[in-house]
């Protein structure tokens, strides 16, 4: 069995009781004492702190970096700037299926920060080729997410907390530099923070001290589920495209050419053969992945994530349905032998809260 990686900061989770848990590769926290939930509305309503170190961190730089990244990524990167982040995808060429959702922090000119999941890292770098190197060893990311990061991030470190939404900025404090950008994954506003991995421990004492709530991969998860967010592994994957996962918007057919982009303009040209939706439960049974989503009794979809929505307080799910799958319609849900009714809707699910003021 392959040991499992730890993060910088893995004897800060445990002292502070967290239940570890195996996941993809790494083992992180799950959560820590009061528990998922609480750590779910504490980001809704004030602000936590995530390690995601797990995530890998891709360094692609030279004069050729830029044209590597065009040629193997979805997205345009023309159409933003150094000191600026995207959301982009790789994919396979045979049949355009997403290997990989990515955040790419462009540093400078030459050099980006390349950021896939935690599990996809090699196949990143196989596709990006020699000019990719894996950093992630080097580092430790901080998620800090909620209403009130950046209120709370401004007492502690202005200049981190002034870093806009998908910016990115180098910052040093205290003779420490990181890379900031104004990235996340729960729909609430935030940074994550790229540290080196021997000053992580301090800094994220200094978060804890400031009033951010730890906050471990379980939150995380149904905070993104309610924020309608895919995950690679469920919504994205093998033998799902950007088209099928509504996220079309990530490919930009005039740049050129792209891993697979034949193979999704075929696809384009042909019709998309099932939708991903977002499907809310009447009552608080939470659906799970896998259970098969139902017309008129028939099976026609299935769940890719499902979940108790802490907010809205009842269950709520991702699935994969027939394109003319309207929000609006009515469908069920087979949890466990009963058909749960549930209702198409427009995601997100929940809607960010507004920003405190610095």
């Amino acid at each position: 069995m392959t040991e499992l990686r730890t993060s910088p900061l893995d004897a800060a989770h445990r002292d502070l009781g967290a239940k570890m848990v195996p996941f993809g590769g790494w083992e992180m926290p799950l959560a820590y004492g009061e528990g998922t939930l609480a750590e779910h509305r504490a980001c809704r309503s004030d602000a936590v702190a995530f390690d995601v170190s797990h995530l890998g961190t891709v360094r692609v730089s030279g004069p050729g970096a830029l044209d590597a990244l065009q040629a193997a990524l979805t997205n345009d990167l023309r159409k933003i700037a150094p000191g600026r982040a995207q959301y982009t995808h790789l994919l396979d060429e045979a049949d355009a299926s997403v290997l990989d959702d990515i955040i790419v922090w462009w540093l400078d000119e030459e050099t980006f920060d390349v950021m896939p999941n935690a599990s996809n890292t090699a196949r990143v770098i196989d596709a990006l080729g020699a000019g990719a190197t894996d950093v992630t060893a080097t580092r430790a990311i901080l998620a800090l997410q909620g209403p009130a990061a950046r209120r709370r991030l401004h007492g502690l470190w202005p200049e981190a907390a002034a870093v806009g939404r998908f910016r990115v900025a180098q910052v040093a404090r205290g003779g420490v530099t990181c890379w900031v950008a104004g990235t996340g994954y729960t729909g609430e506003d935030g940074v994550e923070i790229a540290v080196p991995a021997a000053a992580a421990p301090a800094l994220w004492d200094e978060l804890l001290a400031a009033g951010f709530a730890p906050a471990g991969l379980g939150a995380r998860d149904t905070l993104r589920l309610e924020a309608g967010l895919p995950l690679h592994g469920h919504e994205l994957g093998a033998g799902i495209t950007p088209l099928q996962a509504g996220l079309g918007w990530v490919v930009a057919w005039d740049k050129g050419d792209f891993r697979g982009r034949d193979a999704l303009a075929a696809e384009r040209e042909r019709g998309i053969g099932r939708r991903l939706r977002a499907l809310r439960v009447e009552g608080r049974r939470p659906p799970r992945a896998d259970q098969p989503v139902l017309v008129d009794g028939e099976p026609v979809g299935v769940v890719t994530s499902g979940n108790f929505s802490p907010i809205l307080e009842a269950g709520i799910a991702l699935a994969f349905v027939p394109p003319a799958t309207a929000v609006g319609d009515a469908v069920a849900i087979d949890v466990r032998g009963t058909a749960v009714p549930a209702l198409v809707v427009e995601p997100p699910f929940v809607a960010p809260t507004p920003p405190q003021a610095v």
